[in-house]
């Protein structure tokens, strides 16, 4: 098992070469539509205009946009009750995830998932599961499936550092590893299950140790290098496409907001905060675009605005859209045998 290690403020030593410009610039793109969707969701909510729960990803851009940029439309992906990011790397539209924040008729899940049940299974985006750890399982299930039908698509499967200790986890991981099956795991470990620290829930120093257990190989890397993530994401995804079986990655990154939009976060330190946010990945990659000449402080602040903008209409379609009907409540609802 090979784990890269990260020094004591968790930052990895290791600095992977940029892409062509055309990929940098969409990456960069992709992780800031992220942002500025996350960003106008909070003061919606803050305004009253939507109602309900958040669970934000913001601070984790490259996590999701490093490990799905370069999917296949066929590749499936399973996320959390923080799925946002990962939906729109993975292809949900702008548009449809903004109707489904107002729970319109249009919106990706016909207004009945709400900010944790996000998804399109059209680009492989599996509406998102609310029940910690609940998806790993599943991803299992749609890997074995993908095996059986004799295809290279992959499944990667998001979860939390709170996830992996699931029992789910460990039958997930095992089943996977027995049957060689094209999954990888993708660990986001952002330091807090809810408020509590990871390193008061398990003795093992890292999580990606656990898949030396399920003879899996596993990585430990910055999850807030976009780059990095893109280079192990791309190694254990074509593993996968070979038939050798799953890979864990174990993405180390912070999430800016609490929890929730209720959590006020006062159970981290300001020292930790700061230290992070000082990190932040979407600021870290701008820098590194116009240092290494491949795009100009212009440019990105153009980018910047062209996906403000799109927020901006996203927001004034979702508004104007219609709500679903009273008889679409029963509309894509499934019973077994005898009815509901």
């Amino acid at each position: 098992m090979e784990i890269t290690e990260l020094d004591s403020d968790k930052v990895s030593k290791k600095v992977c070469a940029l892409p062509e410009r055309d990929k940098a610039l969409g990456m960069y793109e992709s992780m800031v539509r992220i942002r500025k969707y996350e960003e106008q969701i909070y003061y919606l909510f803050l305004e009253g205009r939507i109602s309900g729960s958040i669970h934000q990803s913001h601070g984790q851009e490259a996590c999701a946009v490093g490990m799905l940029y370069d999917s296949r439309v066929t590749d499936l992906m399973a996320s959390t009750h923080r799925p946002a990011g990962h939906d729109l790397a993975k292809g949900v539209s702008l548009e449809s995830m903004m109707c489904e924040m107002f729970g319109k008729a249009n919106g990706c899940c016909h207004g009945k998932g709400g900010a944790m049940h996000t998804g399109d299974i059209g680009v492989g985006a599996i509406p998102a599961n609310a029940i910690v750890g609940s998806n790993i399982p599943i991803s299992v299930g749609m890997a074995y499936s993908c095996k059986m039908r004799r295809t290279d698509d992959v499944v990667v499967c998001f979860f939390g550092d709170g996830a992996s200790n699931e029992g789910g986890f460990h039958e997930g991981l095992n089943g996977a590893a027995i049957w060689s099956l094209p999954v990888v795991f993708v660990c986001e470990n952002n330091l807090y299950g809810a408020s509590t620290h990871v390193e008061t829930t398990m003795k093992v120093r890292t999580i990606a140790e656990r898949g030396a257990a399920y003879g899996i190989p596993a990585e430990r890397i910055d999850g807030n290098d976009v780059m990095a993530v893109n280079e192990a994401g791309a190694r254990a995804i074509a593993r996968a496409r070979r038939g050798e079986g799953p890979t864990l990655l174990e993405l180390m990154t912070y999430r800016i907001a609490g929890h929730s939009r209720s959590d006020a976060s006062a159970y981290r330190p300001d020292e930790e905060e700061a230290a992070w946010q000082a990190r932040d990945p979407i600021k870290l990659f701008r820098g590194r675009l116009i240092g290494e000449g491949l795009a100009s402080a212009a440019e990105l602040a153009a980018i910047d605005e062209r996906v403000q903008g799109q927020v901006d209409k996203a927001v004034q379609l979702a508004e104007a859209s219609p709500d679903p009907l009273p008889e679409d409540a029963l509309r894509d609802v499934y019973a077994g045998e005898g009815g509901i």
